[in-house]
């Protein structure tokens, strides 16, 4: 759908920019080719050893995340790598989750669709690894839960040697509770008992597990 499109069309193919690039940070675009928009991440505007490094593992990395989530409903269709430094989405009409607690309060079935999106793609052997941060979490129109920006994300086969394959499970169970503090937002009162408390359970190893693991999503996420 988005074969041929260059970086240097980018321009003259926007509707804006969602964000522009930062030291880190690609620009964010907005584009529309043959009536399709898409959202385009682009780290050809960033320093040159930083987008041609950091920036090309990225979105090979994050190319590769949505491939194998191909076909899933709720994560955005993957249009393509563009010259290797800029990757193309679907737009998801709607909004982010953040702060929307302030404008609405979801109900629980957004939540319970949820769970069934993110056991889909752990299914497929794929951790999102930043689903607390509510920007990855959109609202869509049609009111069903659309996950997007995969950079950080781990795959099974990343993490499948000892002692590192715990730690993919505990990815896994951050993407879980991720949906636990998204619905203590919303709508506490249906969140269970049982929930809640594995949400703020804290034991011995488990702390030593999510140290390595919060390096590791560290170090990824500065990246992203």
């Amino acid at each position: 759908m988005f074969d041929g499109l260059k970086l240097t069309d980018l321009s003259a193919a926007s509707f804006g920019v969602l964000r522009k690039a930062s030291n880190t940070r690609p620009t964010i675009w907005i584009v529309e080719k043959n009536g399709v928009r898409a959202v385009v991440k682009d780290f050809s505007k960033n320093r040159f050893l930083f987008r041609n490094i950091v920036g090309r593992f990225l979105i090979w990395r994050e190319a590769k995340a949505y491939r194998k989530l191909s076909g899933i409903k709720g994560v955005p269709e993957f249009y393509g790598v563009i010259d290797g430094l800029a990757l193309a989405i679907e737009e998801i009409p709607g909004k982010s989750l953040e702060n929307l607690e302030n404008e609405i309060h979801l109900p629980h079935t957004f939540f319970e669709s949820m769970e069934t999106l993110v056991n889909d793609f752990h299914q497929r052997g794929l951790a999102h690894c930043d689903l607390k941060r509510a920007p990855n979490t959109l609202l869509g129109d049609d009111g069903m839960p659309y996950i997007v920006d995969w950079a950080a994300s781990i795959s099974r086969g990343d993490l499948c040697l000892p002692p590192f394959n715990p730690v993919f499970r505990r990815f896994m169970l951050d993407d879980e509770m991720a949906i636990v503090k998204l619905a203590l937002r919303h709508c506490p009162d249906r969140v269970s008992a049982e929930k809640k408390a594995r949400y703020y359970y804290r034991s011995r190893g488990e702390k030593c597990i999510r140290a390595i693991r919060d390096r590791l999503r560290e170090i990824l996420q500065k990246a992203a």
